[in-house]
């Protein structure tokens, strides 16, 4: 029969476990964070090129804007022409501000 030619008692083999758990948990959170730094570094580019597309069209809707107050300020004067391109911007932005809610609620609902 074969004997135990190890001294370790109970106290150390628990201290070991602990540590070789300490050391997997470790171990695994640098696996997902190496992996979490790759998708960074995978759709950064895509990412600033993303906000640099919706800068430019934000600066697209601002220009469109000032457009359509020229235009009208010709018949109307600037301040009425002010006050009915901002009204419908506000309009327009209200409406999609209600779709996103209904939206938003009947997915709610649904869970």
């Amino acid at each position: 029969m074969a004997e135990n030619t190890t001294d370790d008692g109970i106290g150390t083999l628990i201290s070991r476990l602990v540590e070789d758990a300490k050391a997997f948990a470790f171990a695994e959170i640098a696996v997902y964070r190496a992996r979490l730094m790759k998708a960074v570094a995978d759709y950064r580019a895509a990412a600033i090129l993303g906000v640099a597309a919706l800068i430019l069209a934000h600066a697209a809707v601002i220009a469109l804007l000032v457009g359509i107050i020229l235009s009208v300020a010709q018949a109307l004067g600037p301040i009425w022409a002010t006050v009915i391109t901002v009204g419908g911007a506000l309009l327009v932005a209200g409406v999609l501000v209600w779709i996103a809610v209904s939206i938003v609620s009947a997915k709610g609902k649904a869970r």
